[in-house]
């Protein structure tokens, strides 16, 4: 089956475009390996050259798609967390009532998703990415900073059970109402490598339909931590691939990346560049 999204089928990958709207700039938790940036080079999650408002969103989502009508998928992914800013939903419904025929997809750290699944499933999110990286609370502690509920910071082992329950209930609720679900686990070589395999047994069994390991990008808490090696990640892989298939071609992409995955600088400055008048155009000649 092909399925007509580039991060959940490799063929897709090569044919399929995407547009990341950076409408959500707040995050409800601190991994220690992430560092939010705007306006700066990096090619990495967390990073937007601007925030964009719900209106101008769907302008860009316009644009983009005049331009380039390989792009099926409309996302947000950042650059905080999706579901910790009210503009998530808000620029899902506006690009719906415009764009009625778009995918939309959603990452988010999955601690208010069992919250907003009903919302999602209402403005037609197909596909949501869930950042998980352990099951086991001591491990958890070690990567989370903090985690914030309900206007109440958590700490230590018990913010990192809050979250893991969460994000199971949310993963479940998801997969029940139909979403195909993806689980991004970060692969810090001295805190979860052995335990990714427990990870993805725990994860097939509750339907989720592909796991991507990434490697550590050493920023943040975590700079001083090294990345795991080529073999590390190909072993740790295969030992996770015998409970649930593995996603191979992951970019580990910014917040506002835009296009078929490895040609996003072109497709940025060919928006940037494409003044509004001859988008209009474009749109006209298309119906």
């Amino acid at each position: 089956m092909f399925i007509e999204h580039p991060c959940y089928d490799a063929k897709a990958h090569f044919k399929i475009g995407r547009i990341h709207l950076p409408v959500a700039p707040f995050c409800n938790i601190q991994c220690n390996y992430c560092s939010r940036k705007l306006r700066v080079n990096d090619n990495r999650p967390g990073i937007s050259n601007e925030i964009l408002t719900p209106k101008k969103a769907l302008a860009k989502t316009k644009k983009a798609l005049a331009l380039d009508p390989r792009i099926k998928i409309v996302a947000i992914a950042g650059p905080g967390d999706p579901l910790a800013n009210s503009t998530t939903i808000e620029t899902f419904k506006l690009i719906k009532e415009d764009i009625p025929h778009v995918n939309f997809c959603l990452s988010t750290n999955g601690l208010n998703l069992v919250d907003q699944i009903d919302d999602l499933c209402k403005v037609g999110v197909k596909f949501i990415t869930v950042t998980l990286n352990t099951i086991d609370p001591k491990i958890g502690a070690k990567i989370y900073s903090f985690v914030k509920y309900k206007c109440k910071i958590y700490t230590g082992e018990e913010a990192a059970s809050l979250l893991l329950n969460r994000q199971i209930e949310g993963i479940k609720k998801a997969v029940q109402a139909g979403i195909l679900v993806k689980i991004n686990s970060v692969l810090i070589p001295e805190i979860n490598m052995e335990h990714l395999p427990e990870v993805a047994e725990r994860l097939s069994k509750i339907g989720v339909h592909i796991m991507n390991i990434m490697p550590l990008i050493p920023i943040g808490k975590f700079k001083d931590l090294r990345p795991p090696n080529t073999n590390e990640l190909k072993t740790t892989r295969e030992k996770c691939e015998v409970y649930i298939r593995q996603w191979y071609l992951c970019k580990q992409c910014r917040a506002d990346a835009i296009g078929v995955p490895g040609e996003e600088k072109a497709s940025q400055l060919q928006i940037d560049a494409c003044p509004i008048n001859s988008i209009k155009a474009m749109l006209a000649c298309r119906h």
